[in-house]
């Protein structure tokens, strides 16, 4: 007695002809194991589908590690590329009214955020013609400010990098584009022994752009490079 081929033949053949593609094929071996556990009637535990099912399971939880692994990597090497361009843009000014220009420009621009501000602590904070020629890039504040405006007042560490959101009365640094900034970045600038120290903000319209989970290798960077380069305006 011969049996009869009970799927198309042409599919038959190409099944026979190429078994691994099958056994590849995800979707089609669940639906063959499915159709094995359902032949066998609820009285009898499948050992092997149930090791099959979580084997699966260990695959998808991978295959999602190794995706995220994948978009860090791509984002941390994004991040990178953009703070090297933003230094490089930074260091072609050779005059500091261009670098302030520059720093409220391009390199904002560059860093992808929407107001950049340069605080620097000062015995005598009267504005004065040299600081507003330079416009609301750079400001000028009492000796102690930039403690007080990274700790918002607390009896807390000053870290080197703060990142934060923010809210339009935690803004006012920003002037008249205070109403739609929600988190900020805030770099405290060490200027050498015997100077007031300053401060580098980097407002931002997204909430999600500065939070305190975030990583803070790069702006770390940036600001040791900002750093060097006031040293130099500064002399």
């Amino acid at each position: 007695m011969t049996s009869r081929p009970l799927i198309d033949a042409d599919v038959r053949e190409k099944i026979i002809s190429n078994p691994e593609a099958l056994l590849e094929d995800k979707d089609i071996m669940s639906a063959l194991v499915a159709a094995n556990e359902s032949t066998m009637g609820g009285n009898i535990v499948d050992l092997r589908g149930i090791a099959m099912e979580r084997l699966e399971a260990r695959l998808d939880r991978l295959e999602d590690t190794h995706r995220s692994v994948i978009a860090a990597a791509y984002e941390n090497l994004a991040g990178t590329n953009q703070i090297h361009r933003a230094v490089l843009r930074m260091m072609d000014a050779t005059e500091f009214e261009a670098f302030l220009h520059d720093l409220s420009g391009d390199v904002a621009d560059t860093l992808r955020v929407d107001v950049m501000r340069l605080v620097l602590e000062s015995e005598d904070a009267t504005p004065n013609a040299a600081v507003k020629k330079v416009g609301e890039v750079l400001q000028v504040v009492p000796v102690g400010e930039v403690d007080d405006y990274i700790t918002q007042g607390r009896n807390m560490s000053v870290r080197q990098v703060t990142l934060r959101q923010v809210t339009a009365k935690d803004t006012a640094l920003f002037g008249d584009k205070a109403s739609y900034i929600r988190s900020e970045a805030c770099l405290k600038l060490d200027f050498g022994p015997n100077r007031l120290p300053g401060m580098l903000v980097m407002g931002s319209e997204d909430p999600h752009q500065f939070t305190p989970q975030q990583g803070t290798d790069l702006l770390t960077f940036f600001g040791g490079v900002f750093e060097r380069a006031m040293r130099r305006w500064l002399a």
